[in-house]
This record gives structure tokens, sequence and C-alpha cells, in this order.
């Protein structure tokens, strides 16, 4: 076992926001480890990727 080493993580959060509707973000966290704890993240950066653009035409009714 090493006793420090690198490691990078990346998942993917799905959020949502009123101006621009469902988005996809890549997140990676860059962390080193000491024996196997992570005690300092090196570096965080992240990627959107647009789902669909929120229009604000589409939900108005009309009568």
């Amino acid at each position: 076992m090493k006793i420090i080493y690198v490691k990078r993580e990346s998942n993917v959060r799905e959020v949502y926001r009123t101006s621009l509707g469902h988005l996809n973000w890549k997140v990676t966290y860059i962390k080193k480890y000491f024996l196997g704890m992570p005690f300092k993240t090196m570096h965080k950066y992240t990627h959107t990727f647009f789902t669909k653009k929120n229009n604000r035409v589409e939900k108005m009714l009309f009568v």
C-alpha cells in the first residue's frame, strides 16, 4: 500500500435551474490521499451538458 497517492474521481450530477432547465454536470475531483484517507482536494472542474433549454413561450397558456 502506498503512503501518499493521487486519485481522480468523476461523477455526473443532475441539476435543475429555472432559467436553463435540466442540466447534467460532469464533476471531476483530483484528490491527494494519505494512508487511504483524502486530505487535500488538488483540483475540481466541471463540464456542463445542456439536455433541454427551458422555453418560456411554450409554457404560456393560450385562451
